[in-house]
């Protein structure tokens, strides 16, 4: 019997690169330096970047993009807590986003202006982490409830983002949590990942994380 075999997985990831190159282009063209968080749900991504974006607002002109499966809670509460524009975004039902989705989110975006955009991604330590947004650099986020196992249970999220932050350091008391454990658990699945320890709420190790995204994007 004849049949044929189709690889719909490996030419989606293909187009989807060429995308994320186009995403890259029109961004660096426009003086615009573009950011990809990625975290599990709850892990404090939107916190985060509340107090981040307050400690470089006086550097950059930020603008947000929020994804979501649904809602706008999050896009809400940049606005209403950094002032910095922000736009939400409705996956309808996928698990993360593609450059196109990106470009496409960019193009009805007020963009003028801004040269520093973070893309909050959906809630997820699998599907994101496979698909090139056309950011400059991803930044994901492991809290600690979720144990310092996870680099070695999702390992493509770690492999591809060059910033791996540590957060929720103030629940470190509660869980069974070993900070070098996690840091040895990283570097076995990106050495040169460079790894922070925060925490958002008591304003710990932020400025710290803050003014090493100063430095780069400043660099770019």
């Amino acid at each position: 019997m004849d049949f044929k075999v189709v690889e719909v997985k490996e030419n989606i990831l293909l187009e989807n690169s060429l995308k994320a190159e186009e995403v890259r282009k029109f961004l660096k063209a426009k003086g615009i330096y573009f950011i990809n968080v990625m975290a599990s749900p709850g892990a404090g991504k939107t916190t985060l970047l509340i107090n981040l974006i307050n400690k470089l607002k006086a550097d950059f002109n930020i603008g947000v993009m929020e994804a979501d499966i649904d809602g706008d809670v999050d896009a809400a509460r940049i606005v209403e807590n950094t002032g910095v524009r922000s736009i939400q975004i409705h996956t309808g039902g996928a698990c993360h986003l593609t450059a196109q989705m990106c470009l496409d989110a960019i193009n009805s975006f007020d963009i003028d202006g801004l040269n520093l955009i973070f893309l909050e991604n959906v809630g997820n330590l699998v599907c994101p982490a496979e698909f090139d947004t056309g950011a400059n650099i991803n930044m994901m986020l492991l809290s600690v409830p979720e144990g310092d196992d996870k680099p070695l249970k999702y390992p493509l999220m770690f492999e591809v983002s060059k910033i791996a932050v540590i957060t929720k350091i103030e629940t470190a008391d509660i869980f069974d949590f070993d900070f070098d454990r996690c840091k040895e658990n990283i570097a076995k699945r990106n050495k040169d990942a460079k790894v922070f320890k925060v925490s958002a709420i008591e304003d710990t190790g932020v400025d710290k994380l803050a003014n090493y995204l100063k430095a780069i994007i400043k660099g770019a």
